[in-house]
């Protein structure tokens, strides 16, 4: 048994860019002392035979941890990404929201209002992202 939390990091995954980079976002929330959970590392392969395997093994990873961890950069918030963060903010889940991309969608938003204020945290850089994990870490103690 682990005291370390869970964080849930969620993100778009298709292309080796987006791939590398919630990559990253996973290693730096690793490192700041959380257990994680990341859908294509920790499911099987996607085919046309577990796709709802992989969708139950999502849906009770977000059950299962203590905030998410979601990468919000493009024009348009991944509509998988999206779904994750309805989900864990209808099941009471903290939140954290990376944006480092400086395209602007919104002139008095970063991110679609309903994504945007259902994070409790909205950061823009990974050293931002790594002072949210640590005050969440601190705040548990």
């Amino acid at each position: 048994m682990t005291d370390r939390p869970l964080a849930y990091v969620a993100g778009p995954l298709f292309d080796e860019g987006e791939r590398w980079w919630i990559e990253q976002i996973d290693t730096l929330v690793a490192d700041t002392g959380f257990r994680t959970f990341l859908p294509h590392r920790d499911n099987p392969p996607k085919d046309e035979f577990n796709v709802r395997a992989i969708f139950e093994n999502d849906k009770r990873a977000i059950d299962e941890c203590d905030l998410v961890v979601a990468n919000l950069n493009g024009v348009i918030t991944d509509d998988g990404t999206a779904w994750e963060l309805g989900y864990a903010h209808a099941r009471g889940k903290y939140i954290i929201g990376l944006h480092t991309d400086w395209r602007m969608r919104f002139a008095h938003e970063v991110v679609n209002l309903m994504m945007e204020c259902s994070l409790d945290r909205l950061v823009r850089s990974p050293d931002d992202l790594r002072a949210a994990l640590a005050e969440f870490l601190d705040a548990r103690t």
